[in-house]
């Protein structure tokens, strides 16, 4: 059995003439998806697979077809005869565009073999297969300085039958290592601060009999990984590779390579090398060493790769860092970004290389740590983390706890070496955090860990864009948007489209208890409020001294700069009752992101009442009492004019209780007095989410919250009910019809499942179903929407798509929390709440 080693992300190309067998020998080894065939894309663009007049069109295809799989990650084999020089150029071209290694297998069968086949199969002239052949000899031996990184030769029709596929995982492939680890920045030479590190980390040292060190455990069995640039500029750069070599050796370290590693391997090659950058340093201490050891020392950092892809991909560390198109990926322009980033060309004042600040642009998943560029402090910029805080030039020396995400730092003993640059901040061109337009144009999918992949159509981002940069608060404010809720389904009853027993039954067999909420007829507020104003500059960037805001539920912020002195002082009283309530210390967090609703409606809807719902009111009582004082008359004179009559009657009755339903919730606001807030979910704080907790948790830290401040704070009456007890279901039907009664005016409530976040038999349960009452679906659906044939007609209301809207958008408003929990970049949250803002554009009936 003959076995053929492949990566397991490469471009095959297989070789050889007509009738070879590569086309067999590709249905048996590998998926019909995986084979690109020549003859196939020959067909696709001209009908017939031997019209080579069509190659050129064809191999176009071939190749962007190609491209695409291989930027996705996937292995792509081409079928084509590839005898020609330049015709293999162009594949290693396109496994170089793609940093993928290119392979060949060659089909080096005798000719007789072939001529025999194509005798059976095409009617390929005797010369063609000669020329073919004789190309095929002179190909083979040029394959590997072409840039084919694996080439295998099978000779005979019996080493074709029994060869095997055998894949090769990347040397930078360590995605089955879940750590724990401790990454451990650039440590140019510094043993003591090293040796400082890690017992700090837990590790303990080994030392031979010299009393050196030569490795290290940690005793719970975590793994260190360092970024490179063990070397140069410090004291001990022996001292430095010993240890880690005997740790890496020991499997208790992994080490990627660094350009200090790089330029000293070539400088003990003897190659002629600028000795700059503590080069002359690493020499001339490494010239001390026995030479075993220096053999040793090479061989080690000759064989670094130049990053790993660890915890299951989770983790990424390079030296200079890593672009998420290069994760996992093999070439030398992988390579050389590892070890020296990407820079402009440019220089600057102290002369040394203007570095193109990638980490502002990364989107990736993976975490990236690296160093290279020394930096006053590790901060987390994008999902990325630069660990080298400068220990050789007096920083320290600095490590990232994975998978807790601490960092631990000793300080240098010394500065070992003077920096051309003093140690700083990295200062990003652009704010790095924030939203980008690259994030959101097209089509896009956010993955949630709630209800999986969500798809953002690129018609409704476009709206979505506009909103959010021409109408939304500052960024740095915006956390969070609410979901829509889904309708209660609709009721058989007479003269009601919703009903308590509809919302009830849509729980039934996956939630056993439900706690129904008064529903304020109001606005639909954020309200993010700081402890201070220290807090809202230190964790949003406020500069104008903002401790909090107030948004509506598209973004938009409820106080203009005409009445914004109302919104502060509502901050302020918002501030103040949570520090009675005491849930800054409970919580233990300087701010809080709290789901509510702003009383009146009229706060908001102002400019709706006064150009919609009042007219048609106004109209209605100006004009039908007419109408009807004539019809009367008429009925007088022995017209018959009855059902006409009625029919106006009822009219004026409807436009009588339509002016009442909005009238209810609408008042003049001129101070804060006029205001009311209706606070009913804790949505998040420091380092927490809790959106998805009991509503009982929510309920019992807000009525401290109301308690504290009944002038400004509004409750939220409740009730809860079993679902499966007739006795607890009349109860709640019955507390709803009170609510929504004629004297009590209530607009209804909301169902949600007791215990918060809840996966039953079907999927994620709905978070909240609306049950209104029959005179506020007045203002829904107009005034006469309670006649016999306009109830039958809203009873036809399809209601799938508005619940399919309500989950999606409630998923992205858990994700956007929850990575705000994990202390994700901004723009990560952005993409959930984005998200949200994009599906309100989603064609679903508003009246839902």
């Amino acid at each position: 059995m003959t076995k053929l080693a492949i990566p397991e992300l490469s471009l095959v190309a297989l070789v050889g003439v007509s009738g070879s067998g590569k086309s067999t020998f590709a249905r048996t080894h590998f998926a019909p998806t995986q084979v690109l065939s020549s003859d196939l894309f020959r067909g696709l663009v001209a009908d017939d697979e031997n019209d080579q007049s069509a190659t050129p069109d064809a191999f176009d295809a071939l190749y962007y077809v190609a491209g695409k799989r291989l930027r996705a990650g996937r292995l792509t084999v081409v079928d084509a005869t590839h005898l020609h020089r330049e015709d293999r150029a162009k594949l290693v071209a396109a496994a170089r565009a793609q940093d993928v290694l290119p392979v060949a297998i060659v089909f080096d069968l005798p000719e007789s073999v072939a001529r025999r086949r194509n005798a059976e199969h095409r009617d390929l002239p005797g010369h063609v297969l000669r020329r073919q052949q004789e190309a095929l000899r002179r190909s083979v031996r040029h394959l590997a300085k072409e840039g084919f990184r694996k080439v295998h030769v099978l000779s005979t029709v019996e080493e074709v039958a029994a060869a095997e596929i055998e894949y090769e995982k990347a040397y930078n492939d360590k995605r089955e290592l879940t750590g724990p680890f401790d990454v451990i920045g650039d440590v140019h030479g510094c043993r003591s601060e090293l040796e400082t590190l890690l017992p700090r980390l837990g590790y303990v040292i080994a030392r031979d009999d010299a009393g050196r060190p030569t490795g290290a455990r940690h005793p719970e069995g975590r793994t260190a990984v360092f970024v490179g640039d063990l070397v140069d500029r410090g004291p001990d750069t022996p001292g430095v590779l010993r240890l880690v070599m005997g740790m890496v050796a020991a499997g208790t370290a992994l080490c990627v390579t660094g350009n200090h590693e790089h330029k000293l391997v070539r400088a003990l090659d003897g190659r002629k090398m600028t000795v700059s950058h503590g080069l002359s340093e690493s020499l001339a201490q490494l010239a001390a060493e026995s030479a075993e050891f220096r053999t040793a020392a090479r061989e080690f950092m000759y064989g670094l790769v130049s990053h790993y892809r660890l915890d299951g991909g989770a983790l990424v560390v390079a030296h200079a860092g890593l672009k998420e198109e290069y994760h996992g990926r093999a070439s030398g322009r992988v390579r050389a970004f590892c070890l020296y980033g990407e820079t402009t060309g440019e220089t600057d004042e102290y002369g040394l290389p203007v570095r193109h600040p990638w980490a502002n642009e990364y989107r990736g998943a993976a975490s990236v740590v690296y160093g290279h560029t020394p930096v006053a402090e590790a901060l987390w910029h994008n999902n990325t983390l630069c660990l080298d805080t400068g220990c050789v030039f007096g920083g320290a020396l600095t490590a990232l706890r994975w998978p807790e995400r601490e960092i631990v730092a000793v300080p240098a003993e010394a500065v070992h070496y003077e920096p051309v640059r003093p140690l700083r901040a990295p200062e990003p061109e652009r704010q790095p955090d924030l939203l980008c337009i690259d994030d959101v144009l097209g089509t896009r999918v956010v993955e949630t860990r709630y209800l999986g992949r969500v798809k953002i159509r690129e018609e409704n981002a476009a709206g979505a864009l506009e909103v959010m940069s021409r109408f939304a608060v500052d960024p740095h404010w915006l956390l969070y948007l609410p979901p829509t809720m889904a309708p209660c389904p609709t009721s058989p009853v007479d003269d009601l489209l919703e009903h308590p027993a509809q919302a009830f039954d849509a729980y039934r067999g996956e939630v056993r208890e439900v706690m129904c909420e008064e529903k304020h007829m109001g606005s639909r507020a954020v309200v993010l409020v700081c402890r201070d104003a220290e807090a809202g500059r230190r964790r949003f960037g406020a500069t104008d001294g903002a401790a909090g805001v107030i948004h509506t539920r598209t973004g938009r912020p409820f106080f203009a700069s005409d009445d914004q002195e109302l919104g502060v002082h509502l901050l302020d009283r918002l501030r103040d009752a949570a520090g009675a309530a005491g849930l800054w210390d409970e919580l233990d967090t300087d701010w809080l992101l709290l789901d509510a609703e702003l009383l009146p409606w009229s706060a908001k809807a102002g400019d709706l009442l006064r150009r919609q719902y009042a007219p048609v009111g106004t109209a209605a009582r100006t004009v039908l009492p007419t109408a009807i004082s004539l019809l009367e008359r008429t009925a007088s004179r022995g017209q018959d004019v009855d059902e006409l009559l009625e029919r106006q009657r009822a009219r004026l009755t409807n436009a009588e209780a339509f002016t009442r339903a909005y009238g209810r919730y609408c008042w003049p606001v001129r101070e804060l007095s006029d205001l009311a807030l209706a606070p009913f979910t804790i949505l998040a704080g420091e380092g927490a989410s809790y959106a998805g907790l009991d509503r009982a948790w929510h309920f019992e830290r807000i009525d401290r919250l109301v308690a504290a401040d009944p002038g400004l704070l509004r409750t939220t009456r409740r009730l809860v009910v079993d679902v499966d007890d007739p006795a607890s279901v009349a109860a709640g039907t019955k507390w709803w019809t009170e609510l929504t009664s004629e004297d009590a005016g209530g607009e209804g409530m909301v169902v949600k499942p007791l215990a918060g976040l809840v996966r039953g038999k079907r999927g994620l349960a709905q978070p909240g179903i609306k049950c209104r009452g029959r005179d506020y679906l007045r203002i829904i659906y107009g005034p006469d929407y309670t006649e016999p044939g306009n109830l039958a007609r809203l009873r036809e209301r399809k209601l799938d798509r508005k619940r399919s809207l309500a989950l999606r958008e409630y998923s992205l408003g858990l994700e956007a929390l929850a990575r705000v929990a994990d202390g994700e970049p901004l723009w990560r949250v952005h993409e959930a709440v984005f998200g949200v803002l994009a599906l309100e554009s989603e064609p679903v009936d508003p009246r839902l």
